[in-house]
């Protein structure tokens, strides 16, 4: 059966034993493989985009199996294959095993992460949001015996306060400041990390010794402890995510326009019930167009300043929003969050719309 059958078969399956529950439906990829032996390297993401056309689905796609009711048993060299249970599509797995010259069962090495995390790993303790007021009653660096300005690897820093000698601190400079565009308000300071240090004297003012650098430390820059919450899970449960009205904030970088892997920041957190693991679909807003007076559709970019005085009367209609990919959120502030690109139909940019996904994507 080929692959646009095979696919109508399911959905049609799919909708007499879900009742018309459509928000469950998996839609299988058209070409999709019937198994597939797990390599080194893969993902959870990857594997599930070979099956189907969400792959952050893929709970569900092995949910029924109780071998990979936790995706840590997926491992290097396990067979994957494509049943149907009841008319949905699983994947069940026969568990690969590689034995010794003695006979003795070898361990597997490290299990199929859901995404590859090295991806993210600069991401991990580099970047943070915090409040404005907050990060001002933080302690700076005062200079350091190198009478140089920047400070790396093997120097020592001078920072006020006494602290406990053999605490580990962390030292940031000042990124961009966040605001939401609509209100205003104040979503945070981006703090980037430059070094990590531990405390070799204390006193009123203490020495510091910098035993890792990601960039050059300053006089000014801004020093914390080192906090176990700045990290992330090394497991991902993905799921959908819902914030209203949230939006792409800004890019990692100085960028315009971000892709496959890219990680950008959203303009809702904690405070709005964002969560690691939480995916959303992204959507450039559709543009507006008025009527001009030969009753010919007028582009924003084309529009007049009698076009543009219209269309703020209301006499503008609203094209549909285009989709561009999906993203899923991995860290977590008060009022902002880091997300990955993982699904990049189009190239995504500042102020496009995030969404909660839906069973079978747009555009597809």
């Amino acid at each position: 059966m080929d692959g646009p059958m095979k696919r109508f078969t399911l959905l049609a399956l799919l909708a007499i034993v879900c009742g018309g529950t459509y928000a469950d439906v998996l839609t299988l990829k058209a070409g999709h493989p019937d198994s597939y032996v797990v390599k080194k390297g893969d993902t959870l993401w990857d594997i599930s985009a070979m099956f189907l056309k969400d792959p952050w689905r893929w709970p569900k796609l092995w949910g029924a199996n109780p071998q990979i009711a936790n995706p840590h048993l997926i491992y290097p060299g396990d067979r994957l294959t494509l049943v149907f249970i009841d008319g949905e599509p699983r994947l069940v797995t026969k568990p690969f095993k590689k034995s010794g010259p003695t006979g003795q069962v070898k361990p597997k090495g490290d299990a199929v992460p859901a995404i590859d995390l090295a991806v993210i790993q600069p991401y991990l303790v580099q970047n943070r949001v915090v409040d404005e007021a907050w990060l001002a009653e933080q302690p700076k660096v005062l200079g350091g015996e190198n009478p140089s300005y920047h400070h790396v690897d093997g120097d020592v820093v001078y920072v006020q306060g006494n602290v406990a000698e053999g605490t580990k601190l962390a030292f940031y400079a000042e990124g961009r400041k966040f605001e939401d565009d609509a209100t205003g308000e104040s979503l945070g300071q981006e703090i980037i990390l430059s070094a990590t240090g531990r405390v070799i004297e204390s006193g009123d003012v203490s020495r510091v010794l910098l035993f890792r650098s990601f960039q050059e430390t300053k006089a000014g820059y801004r020093v914390m402890s080192i906090e176990d919450d700045s990290l992330i899970p090394a497991y991902f449960m993905p799921m959908a995510g819902e914030a209203e009205g949230a939006t792409l904030l800004a890019a990692n970088g100085n960028i315009r326009e971000m892709g496959k892997l890219d990680v950008a920041y959203i303009d809702r957190g904690a405070n709005a019930g964002v969560k690691p693991g939480q995916v959303f679909t992204v959507y450039k807003p559709g543009a507006t167009v008025v009527f001009d007076n030969d009753g010919i559709p007028v582009a924003p970019a084309d529009q007049s300043a009698y076009d543009k005085l219209k269309a703020a009367m209301g006499e503008d209609i609203q094209l549909p929003k285009l989709y561009r990919g999906q993203m899923m959120v991995f860290k977590v502030f008060d009022k902002t969050a880091l997300g990955i690109i993982l699904v990049d139909q189009r190239p995504m940019r500042v102020g496009d719309q995030l969404f909660k996904p839906n069973a079978i994507l747009k555009g597809e």
